[in-house]
């Protein structure tokens, strides 16, 4: 596989590079963006080709989940099987920004991007960029950091190209990311549960869910 790259002003993107990108997307390959904290790889959920090779790319075990992006409440709507208040009230608090939201997948989301468990981790990111190609192409995109697994993720476009050369379709270079990574929790049980602590606080959780 060759891997191109471009390049963008992460901010302000150039549309002709969000439609090349899309287009990737679309044909079933990997391409990797600059987020609000670092580089993921994205990809079509609802493509098993394209998520085999998100997959093969990080060298990842296919029994692991796939988190996906997402721009609003309406396509979590579809992908969820029900959107709770807790995850409404935390939604309303902290996006967009760094935190995934593990719930309940619906019947339409393969099975193999939870990782057979049934459960789908989602986020909406300030990314412009991811946010653009969501916009594009009126979907949800898997979205896993961009790295070999057990190895760092990449903050740079030219890192992630260094490192993942011949692994990927395209690289959308935005330059440095320098954010903090984003904080999980997981909603679907009786009580939640923080899984990984990033940008936001358990603190800050707890006291929007207070009594939820």
């Amino acid at each position: 596989m060759i891997t191109d790259l471009i390049e963008v002003n992460a901010e302000n993107p150039d549309p002709g590079a969000i439609r090349r990108a899309a287009l990737v997307i679309r044909e079933g390959g990997v391409v990797a963006i600059p987020t609000d904290s670092l580089y993921m790889l994205v990809a079509d959920p609802f493509n098993l080709s394209a998520v085999g090779k998100v997959f093969a790319a990080k060298g990842r075990e296919s029994t692991r989940s796939l988190p996906l992006l997402v721009n609003d409440i309406m396509m979590v709507e579809d992908l969820a099987s029900e959107v709770t208040v807790r995850f409404q009230l935390l939604a309303r608090r902290f996006w967009p920004g760094p935190l995934t939201i593990i719930v309940p997948a619906s019947a339409k989301v393969p099975l193999k991007l939870t990782g057979n468990t049934g459960r789908l981790a989602l986020r909406h990111t300030k990314s412009v960029v991811g946010n653009a190609l969501i916009e594009f192409l009126s979907m949800p995109l898997i979205a896993t950091s961009a790295n070999m697994s057990g190895v760092p993720t990449c903050r740079s476009g030219i890192e992630v190209f260094g490192n993942m050369d011949g692994r990927l379709d395209l690289v959308v270079d935005g330059g440095h990311c320098i954010g903090e990574g984003a904080t999980t929790i997981d909603i679907t049980e009786p009580y939640w549960k923080l899984i990984k602590q990033g940008a936001i606080e358990e603190s800050e959780i707890a006291e929007i869910l207070k009594g939820n």
